[in-house]
């Protein structure tokens, strides 16, 4: 195992920069407890580099990126940037341009945290969504047709590639094996009505299925998957799908798991580089106040450290975070932390190093 690890930071704009100092000061703290050391680079990406510059994401940027061990993402968005530019030319770049073909949400309820949902608590809200990155509605696929009349013409394709299909499955599968005793995958799609796309999907991922003899599998809707998220997330061990869909029920599962200001998200390249973030955007009418909840960047730092095989430093951080929201930050369960970024920070940090 290495002894230093090159961690590349994106604080970007609003709050970003401020969830990644704590996010930093809680790895900071893993390193003065566990081997690992990390090393830190930032990069100025985001909304106030482009309006100071005009510049977004250059090519000799990205081959910067890709030398890192891992990258720590804060927050890209700002109101004064039509919104898809950033999007587009930053965060879907990467995703695109690096190969991040797997979106990996854990929907894990901590202890002690409220979740909206009625007679639920941790041990029926802990699962995981595989979402495939890189194909779908997401691609771009599609344009205009006699754009701004009346006879005006609109449209997005859904592109789905048998390779795409089959290593967000192999993916998929791999993790549940590995993941608990319940290993149980649920294909989660629209057969009835996007015949191609998820007809596709689902042979795929028949066919697969006998490689695992030890998981049970089965098929749900995504209206279906919304419902029981809901009414029975006990259900669900983990769950794979495709770009959009996957999109929609992990801003679902954040809400069950006590909010966005708790979700982290991995974007991953098995075989390459990958990125880790709060799902949460940039959240500017907080910036500056010391206020934005710093934990969901701290448990992207969390699942950084799972990818890179440091289990001991990813569980002194999860942890110091289920005692944290548990046991101190009470208020959490009103919407409000009771305490402020750097002193959440500061609290998770202290745990990490003495639990």
């Amino acid at each position: 195992m290495k002894n230093e690890y090159d961690i590349a930071l994106v604080p970007g704009d609003a709050t970003g920069p401020e969830v990644v100092a704590e996010a930093v000061k809680v790895l900071e703290a893993v390193s003065r407890v566990t081997n690992p050391s990390f090393r830190f680079q930032t990069f100025d990406l985001g909304g106030e580099r482009y309006i100071r510059t005009g510049e977004l994401l250059s090519n000799g940027i990205l081959d910067e990126l890709r030398s890192f061990d891992a990258i720590l993402l804060g927050a890209i968005g700002h109101p004064e940037v039509t919104p898809g530019i950033l999007e587009k030319e930053i965060l879907l770049k990467m995703r695109f341009e690096m190969d991040l073909y797997i979106n990996l949400r854990p929907v894990k309820l901590f202890a002690g945290v409220e979740t909206p949902l009625k007679n639920k608590g941790p041990e029926d809200i802990d699962f995981v969504v595989v979402r495939e990155n890189s194909e779908g509605l997401y691609t771009g696929g599609g344009g205009f047709l006699r754009k701004g009349t009346k006879d005006e013409v609109a449209i997005q394709e859904s592109i789905n590639t048998r390779k795409g299909v089959d290593r967000c499955l192999r993916y998929a599968f791999e993790t549940c094996r590995r993941r608990n005793d319940k290993k149980k995958l649920t294909l989660c799609g629209k057969t009835n009505v996007l015949t191609y796309a998820f007809d596709l999907w689902q042979r795929a991922f028949k066919e697969m299925s006998p490689e695992y003899p030890d998981l049970s599998t089965d098929y749900a809707h995504v209206d279906a998957i919304c419902m029981w998220m809901v009414k029975n997330p006990e259900w669900f061990d983990v769950i794979v799908t495709d770009n959009m869909f996957g999109d929609i029920i992990t801003d679902l599962g954040a809400i069950i798991q006590g909010g966005m200001g708790l979700a982290a998200g991995g974007n991953i390249n098995p075989e390459g580089v990958s990125m880790f973030e709060p799902i949460g955007g940039s959240a500017p009418k907080y910036a500056g106040k010391n206020e934005i909840n710093p934990v969901a960047a701290i448990c992207a730092a969390q699942m950084m450290l799972e990818h890179l095989s440091l289990q001991e430093g990813a569980d002194r951080i999860s942890r110091a975070v289920q005692k944290a929201v548990g046991e101190d930050l009470e208020s959490m369960n009103a919407g409000r932390m009771g305490m402020g970024t750097r002193e959440v920070g500061s609290l998770v940090a202290g745990y990490v190093e003495n639990l």
